[in-house]
């Protein structure tokens, strides 16, 4: 078993881009979801998921989850800290984990969770909230920063997303995803 190069790249290579509705973060997740199949390990990547409540990380983890392949309802793993997902691909299985831990309020309960050898397992990782166990984690594949706009009367709020390569393999997704 191969595994995959987490191998930290300076600098940081960065995208920027906009979603103005709900169907961009959709395209954008079908996109992901693409290039994810189209790494030499098939969807083995860490990828964390920045912005404040209600930026869209859950909505975009939902449809890449779908883009994936997952049916069925897919719930937020707010409470769960945990939501797991067998896909059965072409190239064999991938297990993928959607976590929240929002809702950690000491990194210890990171480690009593046995976190450690979920994320030491092959598989892709969606990791909303990292910056609660920071520096418990390893290194991530790719970072996904979403803010919002101001809303105006006339306008909803844009989504704007950074996307930060932190490795080789974040650096084949960015390359994919442009």
């Amino acid at each position: 078993m191969s595994v995959p190069d987490r191998t930290v790249i300076h600098p940081a290579i960065v995208k920027t881009t906009a979603w103005a509705n709900e169907a961009d973060t959709q395209a954008f997740a079908a996109r992901l979801a693409g290039a994810l199949l189209a790494l030499p390990q098939s969807g083995d990547a860490l990828i964390e998921l920045h912005g404040d409540l209600g930026a869209g990380k859950t909505t975009l983890a939902r449809h890449l989850l779908q883009a994936l392949g997952v049916k069925g309802r897919i719930k937020s793993p707010t409470y769960a800290l945990l939501e797991p997902y067998q896909l059965n691909l072409p190239t064999g299985a991938l297990a993928v984990s959607h976590l929240d831990f929002y809702r950690l309020g000491d990194p210890q309960e990171w480690e009593d969770a046995g976190l450690r050898d979920l994320f030491a397992a092959p598989g892709l990782k969606l990791v909303e909230w990292p910056e609660r166990v920071a520096g418990l984690m390893p290194p991530p594949d790719l970072r996904v920063f979403i803010g919002l706009t101001a809303a105006s009367e006339q306008a909803p709020p844009i989504r704007e997303v950074r996307l930060q390569a932190a490795s080789r393999t974040g650096q084949a997704l960015l390359t994919a995803l442009t």
